[in-house]
């Protein structure tokens, strides 16, 4: 999966409230996943930001957290999730932390792009459309309340390029094949 952002945050731990550097790396699918170093072999953890997330806060945004040792209020970064819970950032910078905030913001919304031509997004309500409520059984994995789609693209759709390229070849074609038809039989 492509690569959206990826850098140093300290993440505060969930239970003694400890702060803890990580490698974060956002992915184009909307995995926020941190890692233990920059080498990526040691994942700490995963946030699914299309299904998990509901809102990203920065600096003063961010109530009832103290910042790590000589960080600025102005660096914090909240993730707060669909089921209440919250995991709290600290980027190195106030802009790193706005950068952060709108790369997942926009890791949130950006359909994903599946093999095979078919686009997931959500937001539509799943009985808007008889196809749509077919596709719920197949999404039982996603968190409550978050609703899916899938546009598949149309496999006989021909932008004009195939559309020249194909002629082309189709008429190559029929000329060598013709050309055949009309040659006398020889044997």
């Amino acid at each position: 999966m492509a690569l959206v952002k990826s850098g140093w945050l300290w993440r505060q731990s969930s239970i003694l409230r400890r702060w803890k550097r990580n490698w974060f790396v956002l992915y184009l699918d909307g995995s926020l996943v941190y890692y233990h170093d920059e080498t990526q072999r040691d994942m700490d953890g995963r946030i699914h930001i299309k299904y998990s997330c509901r809102d990203v806060r920065t600096g003063r945004e961010c109530r009832d957290v103290q910042p790590p040792e000589g960080k600025s209020r102005d660096c914090l970064l909240t993730v707060v999730l669909r089921d209440g819970s919250k995991t709290t950032l600290c980027a190195e910078s106030e802009d790193d932390a706005v950068a952060w905030k709108m790369a997942v913001l926009e890791a949130k919304s950006t359909p994903v792009r599946l093999p095979g031509g078919c686009l997931i997004s959500r937001g539509v309500p799943p009985h808007s459309h008889p196809a749509l409520a077919q596709l719920t059984p197949f999404f039982a994995f996603a968190a409550p309340g978050v609703t899916h789609v899938i546009v598949r693209e149309d496999p006989y759709r021909v932008s004009g390029d195939q559309m020249a390229l194909g002629l082309l070849a189709g008429a190559a074609t029929g000329a060598a094949l013709g050309s055949f038809m009309w040659m006398p039989c020889w044997f």
